[in-house]
């Protein structure tokens, strides 16, 4: 076993979170009614998909005003400039822009409006929130026939194919981590590569810690926001070091860390109890022995099942 360059990452607790660029909250605009529900928790959206039918006294005279100055802006269109004052004519323009700026902007979609100005549908107070992207309803707090305020939250959609990862470091650790590092999560069941993407530049009053962000590939969905996991980040330092396979490292019947030596007689090995720095990359970091020590390095367990029979014939490592 000898030194050799070894990066040095750090192993922090985290906590996985919603990716919060791909996640949106629906809500209405306006004081309103529900009508009817389109979609449910659990449910996968489309863009564009109606989610729930509302209902308001606010929008119907929203969508009276824009019929009205529909007729009067095209009535006047037909006539002409020639025949209508230039004052009737930008009067009758500017109350049909405001008229449809304001449906649009109390929720009505684009395809809701057509309709009305088209005469196919009524005004009668009624319109549909959509999804504004794809992705997973999480929320719908929410009953049929319940009276909402404008801004309350009805549901949140997330697209889950790219989560968030939030581990707290030391503000010395953060300094050394940049942003592009390759990072870790672990559980007991997953293990999957993530990169750093944000590194937080104020620290937790209580803890004193800055927060590092990961990305994390979940096309697979094995990942929930609040799932706590473990993380390997990767910085910026490098050090001599003695690095060997993570599998050949040990717990012991104690709960240390130990290593197997080979002794000087061919096939006779001993337990040697090692500090283990830490892990990275299916390697281990350990500290305890001289460079140049003859070790076990495959089939580690195999000769500490043997060692604890008392004694075995074997001649690899």
């Amino acid at each position: 076993l000898q030194l050799s360059d070894a990066a040095i990452t750090v192993r922090e607790p985290g906590e996985i979170k919603l990716n919060a660029y791909r996640t949106i909250k629906v809500s209405p605009r306006i004081n309103a009614q529900i009508i009817k529900r389109h979609a449910k928790l659990g449910d996968e959206v489309n863009e564009g998909q109606s989610l729930v039918t509302l209902s308001s006294v606010e929008m119907a005279e929203a969508q009276g005003q824009l019929l009205l100055a529909d007729k009067e802006w095209k009535r006047v269109k037909k006539l002409g400039r020639k025949v209508v004052s230039a004052r009737r004519f930008l009067t009758a323009k500017i109350e049909y822009e405001k008229s449809y700026a304001s449906a649009k902007a109390y929720g009505m979609n684009q395809k809701e409006i057509n309709l009305l100005l088209a005469q196919k549908r009524s005004a009668d107070g009624s319109f549909h929130l959509v999804a504004k992207q794809a992705g997973r309803i999480l929320h719908d707090k929410f009953i049929v026939g319940e009276y909402v305020e404008a801004g309350y939250e009805l549901m949140v959609i997330a697209d889950e194919s790219t989560m968030w990862v939030e581990a707290r470091v030391t503000p010395k650790v953060a300094g050394q981590i940049e942003i592009g590092s390759i990072a870790e999560i672990k559980t007991d069941k997953i293990r999957l590569t993530a990169k750093v993407i944000q590194l937080h530049h104020s620290l937790d009053e209580t803890t004193r810690t800055s927060a590092v962000r990961l990305e994390v590939d979940n096309k697979d969905d094995r990942l929930h926001a609040g799932m706590f996991v473990s993380t390997l980040i990767s910085t910026s330092n490098q050090s001599k070091a003695l690095q060997l396979p993570e599998a050949a490292v040990l717990r012991s019947s104690d709960g240390d860390w130990q290593i197997f030596v080979e002794q000087d007689e061919v096939g006779e090995f001993k337990a040697v109890e090692v500090e283990v720095k830490q892990f990275s990359d299916g390697s281990a970091i350990i500290e305890g022995i001289q460079p140049g020590t003859r070790i076990v390095t495959q089939g580690a367990f195999f000769v500490q099942s043997e060692l604890a029979k008392g004694g075995f014939e074997i001649h690899n490592h």
